[in-house]
């Protein structure tokens, strides 16, 4: 049997805190919180390793180091409204972390609008209109644009003015289904 919470702990300490996440909140929540049962059964032994884990037909865990590092550049703050879509990990990453989260499944019409914080854990090649349109002002989505080989994750504020972007890290997570990049023909 797998000794999970000895993988929990490794986890933290080798994939989350070496890549600069230095919000000890995220640890604690990470290393508390068992990632396995986010995952199938069958795939419970790749619960802590660096991949992304399939937990679902077309839907993926992130990385540890990516969740993270996507976690603390949102900034959840207790009582902050929260949607996770299609993000159950991070989902209850952000609960541990005194967030109210609603959960959306990606593709889906979303549950309201007002959030404080949006998380998906899938890549899409771009972040809908919609998902930037039911954030609060001054809200902040966490998302992994991906449209070709290497995916970047990047952090989106609504603001009274517009929208403002910027870009995190590179990632690698497969793009959600019904998310893929919609090529044509051009001049």
């Amino acid at each position: 049997m797998a000794d999970f919470a000895a993988a929990r702990l490794n986890m933290v300490e080798s994939q989350v805190r070496t890549q600069d996440v230095t919000d000890v909140r995220i640890h604690d929540a990470m290393r508390g919180l068992p990632r396995e049962r986010f995952v199938p059964e069958t795939k419970s032994h790749l619960a802590y390793t660096d991949i992304e884990v399939e937990y679902a037909p077309g839907r993926w865990l992130l990385k540890p180091r990516d969740v993270a590092k996507l976690l603390q550049a949102l900034r959840p703050m207790p009582g902050e409204k929260v949607l996770a879509i299609s993000a159950p990990y991070a989902a209850a990453v952000i609960e541990e972390l005194g967030g109210q989260v609603t959960r959306a499944e990606a593709g889906e019409a979303l549950p309201g609008d007002g959030y404080d914080i949006i998380v998906c854990e899938g890549a899409v090649t771009r972040a809908p209109d919609g998902w930037t349109s039911a954030l609060a002002i001054n809200g902040r989505l966490g998302v992994v644009e991906r449209d070709g080989p290497v995916g970047k994750a990047v952090l989106i504020v609504r603001a009274a003015e517009g929208v403002g972007r910027r870009d995190l890290f590179d990632s690698f997570p497969p793009v959600l289904a019904g998310f893929e990049a919609q090529h044509g023909f051009a001049f």
